[in-house]
């Protein structure tokens, strides 16, 4: 039995049927074709899925597409203007935040809502702010200062 739903996504409104299951995550890349939403886990632990709903960092394997039903959600295909870089993602690149790639729109998506939240975080709250994502490459520092440089573009 599908539901039908409509869900805009990076400012595109999409109307489909979808099983009642079927979680965000999969309707992104499964239905969407939007595979920077990567599915790590399944259980919510490393934040690779995360996207923003609503505005709110939320990681799409723990809500279902029809709990996004008049919903927005933004990707990571979704943050650049053209050609522009979001400031955590120019911040990712300046810095060298990333290593495989894996985590790092995940990783971007949680920055923007921690930089939203705080424009202005310490090291300290940048380290708590990414707690719920897990990077397995770098340690961490160069994205830490991926996102201290975007918060100083910021300003």
């Amino acid at each position: 039995m599908s539901t039908e739903i409509t869900v805009t996504v990076n400012g595109t409104a999409h109307t489909t049927a979808v099983e009642p299951r079927l979680l965000l995550a999969h309707f992104l890349r499964d239905v969407l074709n939007l595979t920077g939403t990567h599915v790590g886990c399944d259980t919510s632990q490393c934040g690779a899925c995360t996207v923003h709903l609503n505005g709110e960092a939320v990681k799409s394997c723990t809500v279902f597409a029809v709990q996004a039903n008049g919903a927005e959600v933004t990707t990571i295909e979704g943050l650049a203007a053209g050609d522009t870089y979001s400031n955590v993602q120019q911040g990712f690149w300046d810095e060298h935040g990333l290593q495989c790639g894996f985590c790092t729109p995940g990783m971007i998506m949680t920055s923007e809502a921690l930089l939203k939240q705080n424009p202005n975080p310490s090291e300290e709250e940048i380290r708590a702010g990414i707690a719920g994502n897990y990077c397995r490459c770098t340690g961490y520092q160069n994205i830490v200062n991926a996102i201290g440089a975007a918060a100083k573009a910021g300003k």
